[in-house]
């Protein structure tokens, strides 16, 4: 895999696009070639933060599918280990929700489209051998290009699945998009990113930010052991609102799979325009 290792002398960084408590991202040219250049903060870390950075490396050298971010390379010679990967011009879905404007380009259809492509991205990391669990699935992690389409990208968390079930004490996330199991340290296997989902398709209906008001602390206490759910505004196809009910089912076992969301949301956009009722008055 020697090509898939970049110099870090062959990329020009320019502005910065993003951060986290990994690093920042940066937009890149590589070799003529618009990148994102994703920067670990701490360089010089724990054999263990090594091995998680090279665990990443190693996810995303073997994930190829249109709805998941495009991996070019990494820099793995310190102090500039970092990981390259094609350069999404639209940015976060996230952001793109929370812009003042986002009622002119989000329509409803091209909000179902974006779910469909988050499904499509998952369902194909879950039906490889061994599964991928993403574990950190939320809309500042899904990227959208010029064409409007999704991608997920961020594999920091993400885990081989190796065993039936991962203990969640070994990771941690952002409490909003986090499944119930998962806030009670309990173990999880890759239902827990359909929770996550749900809380996306929800974004998407609402256009709102999930459990506005509340700290992460109080989420914590809502979802995993309050057993409360967003709430669903009035207007949203049933369809919809049972799709995203049975997503975060309390019982992992019964929520459904990416296979059978993906088949839901195709049914769904085939549907006249009328019908797709996304919580508009």
């Amino acid at each position: 895999m020697d090509w898939l290792e970049i110099s870090w002398e062959d990329l020009r960084i320019k502005e910065r696009v993003g951060a986290g408590s990994f690093g920042t991202v940066h937009r890149a040219e590589w070799h003529g070639s618009d990148v994102a250049v994703k920067v670990l903060t701490v360089q010089d870390f724990s054999d263990d933060k090594l091995k998680e950075f090279l665990r990443e490396v190693a996810i995303m050298k073997r994930v190829r599918h249109p709805n998941v971010v495009l991996f070019m390379g990494a820099v793995t010679k310190r102090p500039h280990l970092s990981i390259v990967t094609e350069y999404l011009q639209r940015g976060s879905l996230y952001r793109l929700i929370h812009r003042p404007t986002a009622g002119e380009h989000l329509d409803s259809r091209r909000r179902l489209r974006m779910a469909l492509d988050v499904a499509k991205g998952i369902n194909y990391l879950h039906c490889l051998k061994p599964p991928i669990v993403h574990w950190d699935l939320k809309s500042p992690n899904l990227l959208v290009d010029k064409n409007w389409n999704v991608k997920v990208c961020d594999f920091g968390l993400s885990r081989f699945k190796g065993n039936t079930f991962i203990p969640s004490k070994s990771v941690t996330g952002t409490p909003e998009w986090m499944a119930p199991e998962f806030l009670r340290g309990e173990p999880s296997n890759e239902k827990s990113d359909v929770y996550s989902f749900g809380v996306i398709l929800w974004e998407l209906i609402t256009m709102q930010q999930p459990w506005m008001g509340l700290s992460p602390a109080q989420v914590v206490g809502a979802v995993g052991f309050q057993n409360r759910r967003l709430a669903v505004p009035p207007n949203v196809s049933p369809v919809l609102v049972s799709l995203m009910e049975s997503c975060w089912a309390d019982d992992p076992a019964k929520r459904p799979s990416f296979a059978s969301i993906v088949v839901s949301l195709k049914k769904l956009l085939k549907s006249p325009a009328e019908m797709i009722k996304m919580g508009e008055t």
